[in-house]
């Protein structure tokens, strides 16, 4: 720990001072940025009173002071039902946003622990997995409002399917986007075989556009790796509430899988599935025609889905880069194998 009580300068450096004294949380001895978020800033925090998680909500979607509260109110209930979550402190004021300059900001206290992507996980933990996300969608709808009385979440999962013809338009676009970058570059050659790619799986498939989404429910909106912190082998937070809201639940359940279990090369770890897929039905509730229809709109959804390509060419953001290989490739993948994807989430 450094011995000056002065942090060394930031970009967007927030306002310690003024928000260390709203809290009480003592005098700032470092502060470093957590790199791992694509849309709010997050910092580690150490002051004269001990470690903390600090956090800028600077994402214009999700930095409503008054969603942020709701976020904060359904950690507290989660975290007294037994959730491992991580629910904010609250300031002098008893309030658990603190707004400063226009911007919104929320301190809670410092979860030591990593991620663990699938590969790390045994089949006991996929299980524990896929129960942890049914726990969480069984406790959220104990804690929450009734959905009459809430608006969906915002956020890139629309209940009305995509639409291909809009989605063969926008492949165009960026197929222009990429001839147009000069000089070419690997990236550029890696797009332009999966943007190609996938007009001929789209113009393929088209005829198989879902209906309208299943279920709806209140879900965390954004499970995956980088918001779950393990403490040895056992979870011991779920972080990162922006995208709460509601939902189709069971597209969660799909989503995360898609995320926590996807190989380097492409394909979906089919038996942690399985055993993921399971403990979330049994705690959840879900039925597997519920898990079915699910699979069916998140499939069509990634077919139709380019936000990486997107945030690289239209945007000028190569945050995402690393992950376009594998994302891209899991699309071929999950088209040929459906029913054997469809049957580890059913089975």
């Amino acid at each position: 720990m450094p011995r000056s009580c002065v942090p060394p300068p930031l970009p967007h450096a927030p306002p310690l001072n003024a928000l260390l004294r709203q809290y009480g949380a003592g005098s700032a001895l470092a502060c470093e940025p957590v790199d791992q978020g694509l849309l709010n800033r997050g910092y580690r925090l150490c002051t004269t009173r001990g470690r903390y998680f600090l956090k800028h909500h600077f994402d214009p979607d999700t930095a409503d002071p008054a969603a942020i509260a709701r976020q904060h109110r359904a950690t507290q209930c989660l975290a007294a039902l037994g959730v491992p979550v991580a629910p904010p402190l609250a300031g002098r004021d008893g309030r658990t946003v603190a707004v400063v300059g226009g911007h919104a900001y929320a301190l809670h206290p410092w979860v030591d622990g990593r991620h663990r992507h699938g590969g790390q996980l045994t089949a006991g933990q996929c299980t524990r997995l896929g129960a942890l996300l049914g726990a969480v969608h069984a406790c959220l709808e104990r804690v929450m409002p009734p959905q009459r009385h809430t608006r969906p979440a915002a956020g890139p999962h629309p209940v009305e399917s995509a639409d291909p013809a809009d989605t063969l338009t926008l492949i165009d676009d960026l197929l222009g986007h990429v001839r147009r970058h000069r000089p070419p570059d690997a990236f550029d050659e890696l797009a332009r075989h999966r943007l190609l790619e996938r007009r001929a799986l789209l113009e393929q498939h088209a005829d198989r556009r879902p209906p309208r989404g299943g279920p709806t429910g209140w879900v965390h909106g954004d499970f995956h790796p980088f918001n779950l912190l393990y403490q040895g082998d056992a979870p011991a937070a779920i972080v990162d509430w922006d995208r709460l809201g509601v939902q189709p639940r069971a597209e969660e359940a799909v989503r995360a899988a898609a995320i926590f279990f996807v190989r380097p090369a492409g394909a979906l770890d089919l038996p942690k599935i399985r055993a993921y897929a399971r403990a979330y039905r049994r705690s959840a509730g879900a039925t597997p025609e519920e898990l079915a229809a699910a699979v069916h709109r998140v499939w069509w959804e990634r077919l139709n889905d380019f936000w990486m390509l997107r945030w690289h060419y239209e945007r000028g953001d190569t945050r995402a880069d690393p992950q376009f290989p594998a994302a891209s490739a899991l699309v071929v993948w999950w088209t040929r194998e459906y029913d054997a994807v469809c049957g580890a989430f059913t089975e």
